[in-house]
């Protein structure tokens, strides 16, 4: 099997938003990048220097309602899951991502229009091979009944499965199971969107959060039903959204995935938890090149 190349986007792309915490409006522009430099975030409204982040577990420095990135300089970025779903989805590895604000916008609340705007920007391989980390041992992390699992599976791509429970009856329990393989995040997660109960909106205003949500960038699950006129995408939107999620926070591993995710009531926090504490075991993974096949024991920096 001929080994697999890094890509990148052929051309510039922008978008513009708001975010759904701050409500603060944000341009997002995404350029091509040079091999081996990752996915990386550049703040453009700060000083020169100061904006560069990462995407990376290590730079993790919150995930409340989201997942945000920061550096040594204090710079942030936040709600950076949809954007870095739709690139593992996609199966980009190298990508710049210029944005003027602290928040990427949230736009429809799901991954399907940074989806389309890559679509947009076309793919290009690059002249290097692409690593991808294989999982060689168990590894899981728990927070009381919620738990999250990397396992060694016999496949090259990331299989997933998640459950989520919920007393409340408009969700109650959904689970739900599928293999990232080429065209699949496009088919069954991108187009499902994040979503909050109308109860909590005030207390989330009050803490500074949900500014900018709306029934434009959210399911709204009210006292008697969905409170989005258009209803659900899907039945059960509700479990595609944290496999979504799951797939952008998973991508902060820094290479794709070939292994076993399985999770209960997984979330950004847990989700982070696990990345941090593969990439701390060396034992329970290896690099090897994408579509050789051929793993490389003896190299654990992680990208």
């Amino acid at each position: 099997m001929a080994i697999e190349r890094q890509t990148t986007i052929q051309r510039k792309v922008s978008c513009a938003g708001i975010g759904v915490h701050s409500g603060v409006r944000a341009r997002l522009t995404l350029l091509p990048a040079p091999v081996n430099s990752g996915i990386r975030f550049v703040r453009v409204d700060l000083p020169a220097g100061t904006g560069e982040i990462l995407a990376h577990a290590d730079c993790v420095s919150d995930t409340q309602l989201g997942t945000t990135l920061a550096n040594a300089h204090g710079a942030t970025v936040a709600v950076v899951e949809h954007l870095l779903a739709a690139i593992s989805g996609l199966g980009i590895d190298n990508l710049l991502i210029e944005i003027d604000a602290a928040e990427l916008p949230i736009m429809d609340g799901s991954s399907s229009v940074f989806y389309e705007l890559l679509m947009k920007a076309g793919q290009k391989n690059q002249g290097s091979a692409r690593r991808r980390i294989r999982i060689l041992e168990t590894i899981e992390v728990r927070e009381g009944p919620k738990r999250a699992s990397l396992a060694p599976a016999n496949g090259d791509v990331l299989t997933l499965r998640a459950r989520i429970e919920y007393t409340d009856r408009l969700i109650g329990v959904q689970q739900m199971a599928m293999k990232l393989a080429p065209g699949m995040f496009a088919r069954d997660l991108a187009f499902a969107r994040t979503y909050g109960f109308a109860r909590d909106v005030e207390m989330l205003r009050s803490m500074g959060l949900a500014r900018g949500g709306s029934l434009e960038n959210a399911v709204v699950i009210g006292e008697d039903g969905i409170l989005n006129p258009e209803g659900l995408r899907v039945e059960d939107e509700f479990v595609r959204h944290k496999m979504l999620d799951a797939v952008g926070d998973l991508a902060l591993a820094g290479a794709p995935i070939a292994g076993d995710y399985d999770a209960v009531q997984p979330g950004h926090g847990l989700n982070n938890k696990l990345v941090r504490k593969l990439l701390a075991t060396p034992s329970a993974w290896c690099w090897e090149d994408a579509g050789a096949n051929v793993a490389r024991a003896d190299a654990h920096a992680a990208v």
